[in-house]
């Protein structure tokens, strides 16, 4: 039974709400993705990126089959500041693994385990919500909170990733600075037999760049030049271990043992969807001519220390956008290969006819030292909120430890709990509603990332950490935050049956920013800003139906434990989709990707003519 408290001890919703829902959406945002671009930056393709990070839905999918413990064991604040100290020891775990050889693994392991608290503080944190707060009050502070937890998403995919960029800068070797430009004297000869002089292993470990000035003719080559010349690259970078062979495109054989299943069904799948419905890129030119391009050998100085490796990542830096790096953008540099040359391949734009040069810098910074003290950041503010719920938050009457001890109570009383939940009407409908309202959502937010940060010459816009820290995690979320907030004060003032059907558009028709992304690939971060903060901005509006629906559906008895059910049939409908985003892309290219996730906008459209909603839901009340 609960203990008593004095009278006096409730708080005003406005002293708990922002720091509960701040709490509550940063684990899942680093969960969701923050390590999705951790991930990026070390090096895991977008495949196992999507794949296994998806499986971190899975607490957010099973919650329902734990919630009702959660509502009869302990109170829903003793669950809340339990979590809170939970997530915390999980962010430090984290932090600790990532040195590690096996990172990847581990660091998996732990974030699983963050994620389940994560999806615990949720059931409570949502079920303490609807106890302390009345239907009115509910509907006014949805979009408080969606406020917060917007927030929190800035922080954790804006500032933090800002903030690893910046150490990803500060921690490693001195930059390289290189230049390449335009000539209409000297003439340039495509030579792949040339080697450059060998750097000197006595000075300080750094990068040397040969030639250090690429000078290029404006006069084009053929394309078949240029396809040699980037299959050399690629080739030479993938043998000597400098990128990874689904880098570098080459085509693998067939391995001995493939399962029946891989032979029969999955590789003439992919090979099928990649002939019919993947992109067939086009190099920019004039008939069978193209932009002049020539080499740039990358060299280290020194050997690194025995299991560690130091990865290059080379981007623009100042001067004419005409000249670019089409091959060869980041290098993964071992105890093994630190003595052979990296080939990067730089391209003259087709178009160019004056003589222009463009400046180009190599960062080398600690990656996986930047990203554990960006961890250890997370596990020291979980703690400071910790301890700061542990006094402020307030003690509603009915938060109470249920009586039922008995083991076989228990479950009789969770078989109830669940069943009654598939037992409302129109359970159908709302369990397909909660499915597909997000569909397309789903798979763009697994890749959204990666097609940010990847390079020009793979579909991606190729900016950096602290960029997309930027566009994504900052202008992008404060855009969503805005959305989330007009949202709620909208549904306060018309109700959910009114506003369902704008919301549902917005949630679908923005993804048209990403086509124009990857159809256009500006270079200039403004339109870049703007698509992304038009796409993001669309979410939060639309997602407030979303968040109402599941209040909606889930009122009256066990309400705690429907709600719950309701954000695992969430959790499913971004998991699933999320699982093989990363397959799909791969296959389709970034740009017919994203054509199919607007064809993913139908199946939302669809169901929501059959959605019986009470009018009234949702309106604020008048006093």
């Amino acid at each position: 039974m609960r203990k008593n408290f004095p009278p006096g001890n409730s708080r005003n919703p406005w002293s708990w709400i922002p720091t509960l829902y701040f709490a509550q959406g940063l684990p899942y945002v680093v969960v969701m993705t923050v390590v999705v671009i951790m991930y990026k930056r070390l090096g895991i393709s977008n495949t196992d990126i999507s794949l296994y990070t998806s499986w971190l839905y899975l607490p957010w999918v099973i919650k329902p089959f734990w919630s009702p413990f959660v509502e009869m064991l302990k109170t829903k604040r003793w669950w809340i500041i339990t979590m809170q100290l939970l997530i915390g020891s999980g962010m430090a775990g984290v932090a600790f693994l990532i040195p590690v050889p096996f990172f990847f693994q581990g660091t998996l392991a732990v974030l699983w385990l963050i994620a389940f608290s994560s999806a615990t503080h949720d059931i409570a944190a949502d079920g303490f919500y609807m106890l302390a707060l009345d239907s009115s009050q509910q509907s006014f502070f949805v979009g408080i909170r969606s406020t917060f937890y917007r927030l929190a998403m800035i922080t954790g995919q804006g500032l933090l990733i800002i903030i690893a960029g910046s150490l990803e800068s500060s921690t490693g070797l001195p930059p390289l600075d290189f230049s390449a430009q335009s000539s209409i004297s000297v003439q340039s000869q495509l030579d792949l037999n040339s080697k450059s002089p060998s750097p000197s292993t006595s000075q300080e470990m750094m990068f040397v760049a040969f030639p250090s000035n690429l000078i290029l003719n404006i006069n084009p080559i053929s394309i078949d030049s240029l396809n040699k010349l980037k299959a050399f690259a690629r080739d030479q970078n993938a043998t000597n271990g400098f990128v990874s062979i689904q880098e570098s495109g080459i085509k693998q054989n067939k391995k001995e043992g493939d399962s029946w299943w891989s032979d029969k069904v999955s590789a003439p799948l992919s090979q099928f969807v990649k002939a019919n419905f993947g992109n067939k890129s086009k190099l920019a030119g004039s008939g069978d001519k193209t932009g002049n391009a020539g080499l740039v050998e990358i060299r280290l100085t020194r050997q690194p220390e025995k299991g560690k490796s130091v990865v290059l990542n080379s981007h623009f830096a100042e001067g004419d956008k005409s000249i670019s790096i089409v091959t060869g953008e980041r290098f993964v540099y071992s105890e093994v290969n630190w003595n052979k040359p990296a080939y990067m391949v730089i391209q003259l734009d087709h178009k160019l006819k004056d003589p222009v040069i463009t400046k180009f810098r190599g960062v080398s910074g600690n990656l996986r030292l930047a990203w554990s003290i960006t961890f250890f950041i997370l596990a020291g503010f979980f703690i400071l909120i910790f301890i700061l719920h542990r006094f402020s938050l307030p003690y509603p009457v009915s938060d109470y430890q249920s009586k039922t001890h008995n083991a076989g109570e228990i479950f009789r009383e969770f078989g109830r709990t669940f069943s009654s939940f598939f037992q409302k009407e129109n359970a159908g409908l709302a369990i397909g509603f909660m499915l597909l309202y997000r569909l397309g959502e789903a798979m763009l937010v697994k890749i959204s990332p990666p097609f940010l940060l990847d390079s020009r010459e793979l579909g991606g816009l190729g900016l950096t950490t602290g960029q997309v820290g930027l566009v994504y995690g900052t202008v992008g979320v404060i855009a969503l935050t805005a959305g989330g907030i007009i949202g709620g004060i909208a549904a306060s003032r018309k109700g959910l049956k009114y506003w369902i059907w704008p919301m549902a558009l917005c949630i679908t028709f923005p993804h048209l920013s990403y086509l124009y992304l990857s159809w256009f690939t500006p270079e200039n971060l403004l339109p870049i800003n703007i698509a992304v903060a038009v796409e993001l901005f669309g979410y939060g509006f639309g997602f407030t139906a979303y968040m109402l629906f599941m209040i909606y559906f889930a009122n009256g008895e066990h309400k705690t434990a429907h709600y719950a059910i309701c954000t695992g049939f969430m959790a499913l409908g971004m998991m699933l989709p999320g699982m093989i985003a990363g397959w799909l892309q791969d296959l389709l290219g970034y740009n017919h990707f994203f054509i199919w996730v607007m064809i993913c906008a139908i199946p939302t459209l669809l169901i929501i003519p059959f959605l019986k909603i009470d009018p009234a839901f949702g309106i604020k009340k008048s006093t």
